[in-house]
């Protein structure tokens, strides 16, 4: 299913400018997503992705290299990769339509510090049926009121920059991008914020799905209230994100799991 990247590894020298605290940071946090991810099933055998901005160079981003599933990936496997291909720091190289999708999407985006891209089963199940994927239904679902957009047009793989300004275009103003026949892109502004949108989108669709098999009628929140729900979550959204990675990152720890390495 995957293809790799024919990248140019030639050797940059800005290893030096990427040895600071903050980009230490990043990438321990990057890494223990995978691990959460990968903890909650959220992971597609070798071939999903996250990546995210490294601090300080906006022109570099952190991905995972191809090869690896979610629960292989610690802080030193992550590669850094520029926009044209180039793996600056590294062991391996990343799946190609990794490459095409992030390096496009964080290229026209700047907003978007991290991005994720799975099938995780149940938000991909809503990519399968004709329609709005997400209803406003529930309250996890209304913490995404207003944020979605929708790719109705399936591509085949993304093996070209092409592809990956196509689905940076659907993207839009939007934080979550709903792949039709695919899967979903959660863009955020930090990786605490990219990781909190990806697990509770995941619950807001398995409530969903739940429900819709009760073959009952399903009853929406007003507009009104979705709106005024939506801005309430907003509001704490980013110390919850915050919180919610910290609390991932401690029982990863408590657990003895090695993602900081």
């Amino acid at each position: 299913m995957a293809h790799t990247l024919n990248v140019n590894t030639s050797a940059v020298s800005r290893r030096a400018a990427l040895d600071s605290d903050a980009v230490h940071t990043a990438r321990i946090e990057l890494a223990a997503c995978f691990q959460l991810a990968a903890q909650h099933g959220l992971e597609e055998g070798v071939c999903n992705h996250f990546s995210a901005v490294v601090p300080g160079h906006d022109d570099l981003f952190f991905v995972n290299p191809y090869g690896y599933a979610f629960s292989e990936v610690t802080a030193s496997r992550l590669l850094i990769c520029d926009f044209d291909g180039n793996v600056i720091e590294g062991d391996g190289s990343p799946e190609a339509t990794a490459f095409y999708i992030h390096a496009q999407l964080h290229r026209a985006m700047p907003r978007v510090k991290a991005a994720f891209h799975t099938h995780m089963p149940n938000a991909t199940a809503l990519c399968l049926i004709e329609g709005p994927p997400l209803l406003w239904l529930g309250q996890t679902a209304l913490k995404f009121y207003g944020r979605t957009a929708v790719d109705e047009h399936y591509n085949g793989l993304a093996l070209d920059t092409s592809e990956g300004d196509r689905i940076a275009e659907a993207m839009g103003d939007a934080d979550i991008l709903f792949l039709k026949n695919h899967g979903v892109m959660v863009a955020g502004a930090s990786i605490a914020e990219a990781w909190d949108d990806l697990y509770y989108l995941e619950r807001a669709a398995e409530v969903q799905l739940k429900a819709m098999q009760a073959n009952r009628p399903l009853k929406p929140v007003p507009h009104d209230i979705a709106q005024r729900a939506y801005e309430q979550m907003r509001l704490g959204d980013k110390e919850s994100a915050r919180a919610h990675l910290d609390s991932g990152m401690r029982r990863l720890r408590d657990a003895g799991n090695r993602f900081e390495k």
